[in-house]
């Protein structure tokens, strides 16, 4: 228990101060996933006893290539709150990040509870209320994003800020799978993909999520935000700038980050 919490402070502090840590990965002779999860968890909970609010959750990992790299064969996830929302546009302080990395996804709202043992397809339509184009900023707390899959879970599996579009889009009228993804900055195209990226189709990841709530207790609710995970390449951001992501069928989304 020692260790979870020493862990737990490592990164808080490097979130503080914004000066990354070598990985935590070889701090614990039992590094595994469980292990990960409850420095994760042991950060979220101190957050919300200051007072902060969980709006949802975030998947990662869902690129089979980076799955391959880090050596495991399923995502990941971490917490969402409200003070890491920010608007279509609205100016993101720079300087509050460490070695911030952006990436266009799929956000699934959420008009219903999900706490079935196993979801299928229907379910998660039904329970989506809508979908939008997003942008997350992931950001690591480890040096040099020399990061494994211990480190990332242990990390609030990278996350940072996320913007949600504005444009609200029944399941009905997008393709998730075949709607392409560019992600550009003052009209250079940085990245690019589709639905299909994520882990073959967003609610192959949504459904993964939903299930793993589940089994941990703490189920996916009604008003949740889902970030299903990157449709193309992530982007380092590396100056001020707007980062913009334009999703087939939902339109597009900015990411601006100030001085």
């Amino acid at each position: 228990m020692s260790n979870i919490q020493s862990i737990a402070a490592r990164l808080r502090d490097a979130q503080a101060t914004r000066e990354p840590v070598a990985p935590v990965r070889g701090e614990s002779q039992q590094a595994d996933a469980a292990l990960a999860y409850a420095i994760q968890q042991v950060n979220v909970d101190l957050r919300v006893a200051t007072g902060e609010r969980i709006v949802g959750r975030k998947i990662g990992l869902t690129s089979p290539a980076v799955q391959k790299q880090l050596g495991v064969d399923q995502p990941d996830f971490g917490a969402l709150f409200a003070s890491m929302a920010y608007g279509d546009h609205e100016p993101m302080p720079l300087a509050s990040l460490i070695q911030p990395k952006v990436e266009a996804e799929i956000a699934l709202v959420l008009e219903r509870d999900l706490t079935a043992d196993k979801h299928t397809f229907a379910d998660l339509i039904r329970a989506t209320a809508y979908a939008a184009a997003a942008i997350e900023v992931v950001d690591s707390r480890i040096r040099d994003w020399d990061i494994r899959f211990f480190d990332t879970v242990a990390d609030n599996a990278s996350s940072a800020l996320f913007v949600l579009g504005s444009r609200p889009v029944l399941l009905r009228d997008i393709d998730l799978t075949a709607c392409a993804m560019t992600l550009s900055r003052d009209g250079e195209v940085l990245s690019r993909g589709n639905g299909s990226a994520c882990l073959g189709n967003p609610l192959n990841a949504a459904a993964w999520l939903a299930d793993r709530m589940v089994q941990l207790g703490t189920p996916l609710r009604a008003g949740d935000i889902v970030l299903t995970g990157a449709l193309g390449p992530m982007v380092a951001v590396k100056a001020p700038g707007s980062y913009l992501a334009q999703i087939e069928g939902l339109g597009s989304v900015r990411a601006t980050f100030s001085e």
